[in-house]
């Protein structure tokens, strides 16, 4: 049987339409709260808050105010992760902050405004990015939420130079919480007293998940009340 050039293209696109869908990644369901061509500020579905569970609720939506969500961000600083080798040519790295200030600026209104309307199963989520070229940028992305009066910081990258692939899935923008290179980082906050001791699993070691979240009280932070619960 012959088959015409038409009906050939027709069937191989229907093809590759099912190969696919068979094998696409779900879409994270999320509600935009701020967003531009290189940045975005918005809120997912938290998968780890289980309806049957109160306990694992969080308390939003939480009232902050932006020049106090700006004030805790700047507090937060990150230090490279460096080998003993290069520790004995360049010595211990210097602790960076997390976030320069135009970035505080953006995200201090726009994480203030998402925890305002945030719901018990969400968390905001976060991503910057600096274009350097059509298929390269320079990204930095992660997520918090406030738990009984705990702010949970959780940096999934920071500075990392992310190549665009030129098929298949760009995750960066799809997955703010998930790394898209090992983490060589540990995360610090000003007062450490202000920080939760938490415990972690051999496994969570062995995987470097240890030090890209920071557990932050709020009620041992200075300056006064931080936050507060807001109305029904």
């Amino acid at each position: 049987m012959i088959v015409s050039r038409f009906t050939f293209y027709v069937l191989r696109g229907a093809l590759l339409c099912t190969l696919l869908a068979g094998c696409a990644i779900p879409v994270v369901p999320y509600r935009s709260v701020y967003e531009d061509p290189v940045n975005y500020v918005r809120l997912e579905r938290d998968e780890a808050v289980l309806p049957e569970w109160l306990p694992s609720a969080h308390a939003h939506p939480w009232a902050m105010r932006a020049e106090d969500v700006s004030r805790i961000l700047g507090r937060i600083s990150v230090k490279e992760h460096r080998i003993w080798l290069q520790k004995k040519l360049q010595g211990e790295a210097p602790l960076v902050p997390a976030f320069r200030p135009e970035e505080l600026a953006l995200l201090s209104r726009q994480i203030a405004q998402a925890l305002a309307v945030a719901k018990p199963d969400e968390r905001v989520t976060f991503y910057l990015s600096q274009p350097q070229t059509s298929v390269k940028r320079i990204i930095t992305t992660g997520g918090l939420y406030v738990h009984g009066t705990d702010l949970h910081f959780i940096l999934g990258n920071w500075q990392v130079l992310y190549g665009i692939p030129t098929y298949g899935m760009i995750y960066d923008r799809r997955y703010p919480m998930r790394p898209t290179a090992a983490k060589g980082f540990y995360l610090y906050f000003y007062p450490a007293e202000a920080t939760v001791t938490q415990q972690h699993s051999l496994w969570d070691t062995l995987l470097a998940n240890t030090t890209d979240e920071l557990v932050i009280d709020l009620t041992k932070t200075d300056s006064g009340p931080l936050a507060s619960q807001a109305g029904p």
